[in-house]
């Protein structure tokens, strides 16, 4: 036990150590074998303390300060981030704060993000081939999914188009009924239709919506600039969607144990839908998407017609084949595996594959900054 910490020392070492200044006291310390200064220590932390919140505080201040004068985003921009570092005192004003070592994309609601800070500002719309998105949702899904690329696609000024096929989203027809692909893909073969001449569009399908734009593609293909799928059925010419999903490996038991039949016409007639098991929706489908949009996902969701999924395409080299194809991967996908995927790109290979990092079967929900970001990289490219 230190000199210092002594009860039994006697009245003179208490007065000396009344007298001690900072630096004898630690001397003392040290020549009496290490021996701390408990009053010493505790008063000095107390004062760093008190520095260090102090100057938090005032860095925490001018932060507010520079981006109330900025509107949120000039002086001090956020593009990348959630979590950054304070400049030190001896910054010059207006100096960009330093970006942090984390990667994690910000939340479309975080307010210091805004839609059109997404992609490079010199992307002049005008002067694309075209500026026109028409969105095809997958299986049991309709338009209301692609709320978030929807509100992106046009911030940064693109025209947009989300399409419910028929029995789908609010389109008001009995899914039981549908009885083949062309009666099921018919609201989007209708607005092809009604295009001017010469008006092209870039079809994009997510799942079971990478069949349907390949339908119109070989009956419209004049009027598709790009197609781009999104985890979805690339078929080629004789094969059904479901021969695609077929080569899902054993592995893949969740979408077996998801699946719901339904025999509108009779238990001993084939099905005519296929719904999800609403509670394994999350894992199955959006194992990475906010939970707001899991919830939206569970009220709004519809069967899956069963005879489109059957029905074997014919597609052809002389309009399918002319126009330019471009996958997006989606790397967490526990619907549509990615080796699936993989197997489905090489079996038909497009111009371009796009790997959407963390992504789950629904990148519009779990990755919709990253999904609109290479929306806009697709539309840039120039006719070959």
């Amino acid at each position: 036990m230190g000199i210092c910490l002594s009860r039994s020392s006697g009245p003179v070492k208490k007065r000396q150590s009344k007298r001690l200044t900072n630096q004898s006291a630690a001397a003392a310390a040290a020549v009496n074998g290490g021996g701390s200064n408990r009053w010493y220590r505790n008063r000095s932390s107390k004062r760093d303390d008190s520095v260090i919140q102090e100057r938090t505080f005032a860095a925490a201040i001018l932060l507010q300060q520079q981006l109330q004068n900025s509107g949120g985003g000039g002086a001090v921009p956020f593009d990348r981030s959630a979590s950054l570092r304070y400049p030190n005192s001896n910054s010059k004003k207006n100096q960009p704060l330093p970006r942090s070592s984390s990667s994690r994309a910000r939340s479309l609601t975080d307010p210091l993000l805004q839609p059109h800070q997404l992609v490079n500002q010199e992307v002049k719309v005008d002067d694309l081939e075209t500026n026109h998105f028409v969105l095809v949702h997958g299986g049991g899904f309709g338009a209301w999914c692609w709320y978030k690329t929807i509100a992106l696609l046009e911030e940064a000024g693109f025209k947009v188009t989300a399409v419910d096929l028929t029995g789908s989203g609010i389109h008001s027809f009995d899914t039981n009924s549908i009885a083949s692909l062309s009666q099921y893909v018919q609201p989007l073969t209708d607005f092809l239709e009604k295009l001017a001449d010469g008006e092209k569009v870039i079809l994009v399908g997510h799942d079971f919506g990478g069949a349907c734009i390949s339908f119109a593609m070989e009956l419209h293909s004049l009027k598709i600039s790009k197609a781009v799928f999104v985890a979805a059925a690339m078929l080629t010419s004789g094969q059904s969607a479901l021969d695609m999903f077929s080569q899902k490996t054993d592995s893949n038991d969740l979408m077996r144990q998801s699946q719901i039949f339904i025999y509108a016409n009779g238990n001993d007639k084939p099905p005519t839908a296929i719904d999800l098991d609403k509670s394994l929706l999350r894992d199955l489908l959006f194992n990475h998407s906010p939970a707001k949009d899991v919830a939206l996902a569970s009220v709004s969701m519809r069967p899956i017609p069963f005879s489109p999924v059957l029905e074997k395409l014919c597609l052809s080299d002389s309009k399918y084949g002319s126009v330019r194809r471009f996958y997006i991967e989606t790397t967490e996908d526990n619907a549509t595996p990615i080796d699936l995927q993989q197997n489905i790109i090489s079996n038909n290979p497009p111009e371009q594959v796009f790997h959407l990092k963390g992504a789950d079967h629904s990148p519009f929900f779990s990755k919709p900054q990253g999904l609109h970001r290479i929306l806009v990289e697709i539309s840039r490219i120039p006719s070959t």
